[in-house]
């Protein structure tokens, strides 16, 4: 096999391995997100026009903090944790994401127990960010 044939059978695979990492994730925002965001997450769901407040964006996420996805705050939206405050614009998912946990490790240092599936949705909006 050429090299560059086997290069590009290399990039295939990582792409593939990516979307099946996020794919959990995508589901979860399918099925609980885009009733208000929208398919493509930019806040054009079919419920949006019915709230007082515009969704979000999610797709733009990195880009209005400064390049850096802002991991925590998002978590804290979508979940909330102990200790910090759900910022209340939109519905706590916390019962509906909950089951294994894994150690996440915030800016501060702290290691906080959290959901995979709440992982799972932010490692998707992770992937979507333009």
């Amino acid at each position: 096999m050429k090299p560059a044939a086997i290069a590009f059978l290399g990039l295939l695979a990582a792409c593939q391995q990516t979307q099946d990492h996020t794919q959990p994730g995508k589901a979860l925002f399918e099925t609980r997100c885009a009733s208000c965001h929208g398919h493509r997450a930019q806040g054009h769901g079919p419920l949006a026009a019915e709230l007082p407040v515009a969704p979000a964006d999610l797709t733009r996420l990195a880009e209005r903090n400064g390049g850096t996805f802002p991991h925590e705050a998002v978590m804290t939206q979508i979940y909330g944790y102990p200790g910090r405050h759900h910022l209340g614009l939109m519905p706590e998912f916390g019962p509906e994401l909950s089951g294994a946990t894994v150690e996440w490790t915030a800016a501060d240092g702290t290691t906080i127990a959290t959901p995979a599936p709440l992982i799972a949705v932010v490692d998707y909006l992770v992937s979507i960010q333009q």
